[in-house]
């Protein structure tokens, strides 16, 4: 088994399974929109007695806007 360690936008300090280690990209579903993030570096622990293996993802975009707290916005602010 292998593990995303997300860094940046909304999913920030994250961990999430990766199906595979190879992956450079992960696309992930956020509230109504996707976001994208891409690996950056090489993979860590590797080897047989090190624990599961580990892949920095840095935050790219999202497909469209992200606001964190829609109803901060409600109180005709």
């Amino acid at each position: 088994m292998a593990i995303a360690r997300l860094h940046g936008g909304p999913l920030d300090g994250q961990v999430i399974p990766l199906d595979d280690p190879k992956q450079d990209q992960l696309i992930l579903p956020y509230s109504e929109t996707q976001i994208v993030y891409a690996r950056a570096g090489a993979l860590e622990n590797t080897g047989s007695g090190d624990g599961p293996t580990e892949a920095e993802f840095r935050f790219v975009h999202a497909e469209d806007d992200i606001d964190p707290d829609p109803d901060e916005h409600d109180n005709g602010e």
